[in-house]
């Protein structure tokens, strides 16, 4: 497989959106997983709605906006403290357990990052996590203030790291967006963590993995 580039999706993928279960468990006792479930829901409806609309507002926006909705459909009190302390959470999100190994075994290729999270979530959040000297780029949709999967967003990979797509391999934990960048021209690798059926949107991943760690002895079968 001649792939001299890999490009990942940042959350849910390198980053565990979920992460932010416990914070909310401890605002909401015995709400937490529930809560972050549908934050998550109406954050990644309300990138696709938006992109429809032609109504961009930046990934911290759409995240916060998706925290207040979320808690008034499950009818949870929520304050400005309460808010911006998940929101400073979003920031310090955790990442799945074999990505430092898996990341440390790709080296070699040409690592980004291409994701619907804003500059001023994504830089902290790398930063954060310490993994920042990993990647030649971090790419956001916000210069194209548009969300995934629209190709103008996948076609920003190629042009900033000077790579062919058909040598570009995409790493993806949401179905949509490896579909999606099946479709540009991108080799697609799903983490499919919850063994959920393949999405039926006319471009399927070719490649199905349970982990991040599949990935690299994928590379190099």
């Amino acid at each position: 497989m001649q792939i001299e580039a890999l490009v990942f999706d940042a959350y849910g993928t390198l980053f565990d959106v979920h992460s932010v279960s416990e914070r909310c468990d401890a605002l909401w006792p015995g709400r937490g997983a529930e809560l972050s479930r549908l934050w998550r829901t109406k954050q990644l409806e309300y990138t696709w709605q938006r992109s429809l609309m032609r109504r961009y507002e930046h990934f911290g926006q759409v995240t916060e906006d998706a925290l207040r909705v979320a808690c008034a459909m499950l009818k949870l009190p929520c304050d400005e403290p309460q808010v911006m302390q998940l929101m400073e959470q979003y920031l310090h999100l955790e990442t799945f357990p074999e990505v430092r190994d898996a990341l440390a075994r790709l080296r070699g290729r040409k690592l980004a990052i291409l994701s619907n999270g804003s500059p001023e979530m994504l830089d902290p959040l790398v930063r954060n996590a310490g993994i920042e000297g990993v990647f030649a780029a971090v790419l956001s949709v916000d210069s194209l203030r548009v969300y995934k999967p629209e190709p103008r967003v996948y076609r920003l990979a190629p042009e900033t790291l000077g790579v062919e797509p058909a040598a570009i391999g995409f790493v993806s934990s949401n179905c949509w967006d490896a579909c999606g960048a099946k479709s540009f021209g991108f080799t697609t690798f799903w983490i499919n963590r919850a063994d959920a059926p393949v999405d039926a949107l006319g471009a399927a991943p070719d490649y199905i993995v349970k982990s991040l760690a599949e990935v690299p002895t994928l590379l190099v079968a």
